[in-house]
């Protein structure tokens, strides 16, 4: 029999869709259909990957429609060829949740599709950028590499952003304009400037701090600086205390696991599925102490069974 190419241009039967917000939902950034897109796949998985990218967003994904639409393969085998499909990162399942105005807070069920395959921290950028349907990536936001970005320090002089006076710094400046008995020079202000930065930053504005430094002066005033960096050392405002840290939210996304469905965050679900659902595909689940168990069980039943077989002693 010829083999077919499961990547050839087949006619897409019409597949039901799923109910809207829900079902397959196209990864961004993706590189363009080619011939042998998923030749590195064994040959059923290669057959629904090909199935799957012809499919229009909104379709749906679960393992009993996509049997229907592929009679070479059975629900089980279907789910099996999701589940390596996953592994090999051309799908995630995620549940997204939505405001609805009607019912209140819902959730919606999307399966992701990239027919690039992708590696579990891009799946994670795409569950944290979900909201946005973008990818946080340089690839997609244009983001120029750091090497060809030029540096202030790079820039010409006739360019380069000239650096004004701080905050604290204009304030003490002004002062004489204020009270000409505290008019202070550049070398004073650069003294004093690392205290009234402090005011600021503890949450005191202009007006206080002015206040605070020409207040009360007396008649005559023999040393500005003297003077000012007292009165900004003795009536230091206190430090702000810190704000309670908001509580956690609920995370609006979470991925689920391809094969069972159990709800988790992308770290704990590498290659789409959990921990239970691996270890089922290697054999992990049953340990050493389980077989022997049973194998104890059965050798005590036939023990039984003979026993009750023999005839009972006079």
């Amino acid at each position: 029999m010829a083999y077919q190419d499961p990547n050839a241009a087949l006619p897409t039967p019409a597949h039901p869709m799923a109910n809207p917000g829900y079902g397959k939902r196209s990864a961004p950034d993706q590189l363009p259909a080619r011939a042998g897109t998923f030749g590195h796949l064994p040959a059923r998985e290669a057959y629904v990957a090909g199935f799957l990218d012809r499919l229009p967003d909104g379709a749906a994904m679960d393992a009993k429609t996509l049997a229907k639409a592929l009679p070479l393969y059975g629900q089980a085998a279907i789910r099996t060829a999701l589940n390596n499909l996953s592994a090999a990162g051309h799908l995630r399942r995620v549940r997204r949740r939505a405001e609805d105005n009607d019912t209140g807070t819902r959730w919606v069920f999307h399966t992701y599709w990239s027919r690039t395959a992708r590696d579990n921290e891009w799946w994670a950028r795409l569950l944290d950028g979900d909201a946005t349907g973008e990818v946080r990536s340089d690839a997609v936001q244009g983001v120029v590499p750091t090497e060809m970005t030029p540096t202030p320090e790079d820039a010409p002089d006739d360019v380069r952003p000239k650096a004004g006076p701080s905050p604290a710094y204009a304030v003490l400046a002004r002062l004489g304009s204020t009270e000409p008995r505290l008019a202070l020079s550049h070398a004073d202000c650069v003294a004093l400037e690392t205290l009234a930065t402090d005011w600021l930053a503890r949450g005191a504005d202009v007006s206080h701090l002015v206040r605070s430094l020409t207040t009360g002066l007396p008649e005559q005033v023999h040393s500005p600086r003297a003077l000012a960096q007292r009165r900004l050392r003795d009536k230091m405002p206190p430090e702000l205390p810190e704000r309670p840290a908001p509580p956690a939210r609920a995370p609006r996304t979470l991925m689920e696991c391809t094969n069972c469905g159990a709800p988790g965050r992308p770290e704990a679900l590498p290659g789409g599925l959990c921990r239970a659902c691996r270890d089922a595909d290697t054999g992990d689940s049953v340990a050493g102490g389980d077989v022997l168990a049973a194998t104890a069980v059965r050798v005590r039943v036939a023990q039984l069974r003979t026993a009750l077989r023999e005839p009972c002693p006079t």
